[in-house]
This record gives C-alpha cells, sequence and structure tokens, in this order.
C-alpha cells in the first residue's frame, strides 16, 4: 500500500482509539461483529429469503454474492495482497476479540456485509430496513476493533456492493420458478 494510504490509515486508526473508545463500545462492537463472522447473519438471511417463492430470486443472489466475495476477497486478494492485519503491525492496542486469521485487505466482513446489503435493500423483506445500517455496523466494528485499516473496510465494501449488485442483476425482471 502506498505511504500516503498506509499513513491515512494508521491515523484513522488512532482517533477512532483515542476519541471513541468507551464501555458501551467495547461491549457492544464485538457483538455487531460477530454477526459478520463467516457471514452469519447474511447467509441466514439469503436461506429465509430463498425459501419464500417471491424473495426466492433475491435470496439466491444474495447467496452466490457471498459465495463470490468468499472467492474473490479471502481466497484470491488477501493472499495475493498478503497486508498484515494493524493488531499484527502494532500489538500495543489490547484486542477485544482474539486476533483474526489471515490477512487484512479486503475486509470480508465489510465485503460480505456490503453485498447483503446491496441485495437486501431491494427486497421487500423485514431484512430491507436493517441491512445498510448493520452492513454499516459491521463495517465500522472492524475499525473499531483494531483488526483492519480504513483502506480494507472501504475496499471490502466497495467491492462487496458490486457483487451484491451483480448477482441481482443476473435475473432482472424475473422470479426463478419454485
Amino acid at each position: 500500500m502506498g505511504g500516503f494510504i498506509t499513513g491515512l490509515d494508521w491515523s484513522v486508526l488512532g482517533w477512532i482509539h483515542e476519541n471513541l473508545s468507551c464501555q458501551f463500545l467495547d461491549i457492544l462492537m464485538p457483538m455487531i461483529t460477530a454477526l459478520g463472522n463467516g457471514a452469519f447473519f447474511w447467509i441466514v438471511a439469503g436461506a429465509v429469503l430463498f425459501l419464500q417463492r417471491k424473495h426466492r430470486r433475491q435470496g439466491l443472489a444474495l447467496l452466490l454474492a457471498l459465495g463470490a466475495c468468499a472467492l474473490l476477497g479471502n481466497l484470491l486478494l488477501k493472499p495475493l495482497v498478503a497486508r498484515p492485519r494493524p493488531c499484527i503491525q502494532n500489538p500495543n492496542i489490547p484486542l477485544l476479540i482474539p486476533v483474526p486469521h489471515g490477512y487484512s485487505f479486503p475486509s470480508g466482513h465489510a465485503m460480505t456485509s456490503a453485498a447483503g446489503a446491496a441485495v437486501l435493500r431491494r427486497t421487500n423483506s423485514p431484512f430491507q430496513r436493517a441491512a445498510v445500517p448493520l452492513a454499516l455496523l459491521i463495517a465500522f466494528s472492524r475499525l473499531y476493533l483494531y483488526v483492519h485499516f480504513p483502506s480494507d473496510v472501504l475496499c471490502g465494501l466497495i467491492l462487496g456492493a458490486g457483487i451484491g449488485c451483480l448477482f441481482l442483476r443476473q435475473w432482472p425482471g424475473r422470479q426463478l420458478s419454485a
């Protein structure tokens, strides 16, 4: 990563740690991030939608988008970029969660959350209103918990939203048959 972006990443993480750390968020952020572990919330939402005939298309799009995020993010980009996590590079900040495995770029939590939000905002389901705020909270939790850089999260959000939109558009105007 370039020097300017790296410096900005460290500055933003430092600002979050110095200005936003508090007991309430220390309790809340690990719970929020847990919703994104293994894309759990988004997989459940996709499965629930897929089981409903009127939302089958969106459920399938969401599940396929999550698979594409895993392939692109975890199997291709993370090993290719091989960026160490901030908590590895600066172990002086006490973590509120165990150190995640693997590399930092892009944020898989942000990527799958953005893909989920991109698909779910197009549904008339109980998930629709919560999708974008939840995706942003999960993405922010990765910064608060000091396990990703802001550029990891931003790129994850952009890639995930693009993948979600791409898979949702695979079946424009048609419902999949039961």
